[in-house]
């Protein structure tokens, strides 16, 4: 059931939140370019006024995106309950989290030479520190999760505007990103496969300064044993979660690949897991995330 509010429809809303120094800015400035109403720094509890008062402009106000600082009074409580709220009032409201690595916030803040709102006398760690815990709830509850530590910012408006934008048909979108355990798990990743029972191409001398993306690394991972039986398996997995997630109205995950580096077996496999997604309808984009790191 859909709740109209003063005889008009409701509009569509997205909250934007996250880390400090993570991207919400840019974000919301990829959703003002999609003709998305932004408000900025809103308190929690004035979200439901906020609604309503765009759902009586008789349409020209179809869409709402709200940027919550975590410098909001009672920001997690407030937010969480409101949201819960908004839900029980069958009114979708998406939430987009923003996070990045303590390294990338750490250098983004000495860039700009200014404190970390929570820090107090400390350092800049210590008010990342709070602010990770202050927004461990909310980010539990995110239906996206972008990390930016490796994203400028065209590369995060791209994926804003990818995730956001109109089209004719509401279709699934998957970014599918390879990567290297031995340099940390994508921290948005909402399913993450292990490519390491394969063989590493990494120790065959021919092979070893070529990358997955090259045609004989990639046609030797998949002549090994068990590489196109799990492509085939996971792939089935893929459309039966996918098909869960349209269902619950979540259009969009990341898949993370992983090998020991993320420059041969994993590079190889996400490209063939891109493939086959493609071939079932979804839009994908590719990542790979530690090709070139030693």
């Amino acid at each position: 059931m859909t709740v109209e509010l003063g005889g008009e429809l409701p509009p569509e809303v997205v909250i934007v939140t996250g880390m400090s120094g993570a991207g919400r800015s840019t974000a919301a400035r990829a959703l003002e370019d999609l003709d998305w109403f932004v408000v900025d720094n809103l308190p929690p509890g004035l979200l439901p006024t906020m609604i309503e008062l765009a759902g009586r402009t008789h349409g020209a106000v179809p869409r709402v995106a709200v940027v919550v600082d975590v410098r909001s009074l009672a920001f997690t409580e407030d937010l969480l309950s409101t949201v819960e709220e908004l839900r029980k009032r069958d009114i979708t409201a998406r939430v987009l989290y923003l996070e990045a690595g303590d390294d990338a916030l750490v250098r983004r803040f000495e860039g700009v030479r200014r404190p970390h709102p929570l820090q107090g006398d400390g350092r800049v760690t210590d008010g990342i520190s709070r602010e990770r815990e202050t927004l461990r709830a909310i980010r539990g509850e995110a239906d996206l999760v972008i990390d930016t530590s490796q994203l400028n910012v065209h590369q995060l408006k791209a994926r804003v505007i990818g995730f956001f934008g109109e089209s004719d048909e509401v279709r699934p979108r998957a970014n599918v990103v390879s990567f290297g355990f031995k340099h940390g798990l994508p921290v948005d990743a909402d399913l993450v496969l292990d490519c390491r029972f394969l063989p590493n191409p990494h120790w065959v001398p021919d092979l070893r300064p070529m990358s997955g993306r090259d045609e004989p690394v990639r046609d030797y991972v998949l002549s090994q044993d068990g590489a196109k039986e799990m492509l085939e398996a996971y792939s089935e997995v893929l459309k039966l979660t996918i098909a869960g997630y349209q269902r619950e109205g979540k259009h969009y995950m990341t898949l993370a690949v992983g090998c020991t580096g993320g420059r041969h077996r994993s590079v190889a496999m996400t490209e063939q897991f891109a493939e086959r997604l493609r071939g079932q309808g979804v839009d994908v984009h590719v990542v790979h995330r530690d090709v070139g790191r030693e």
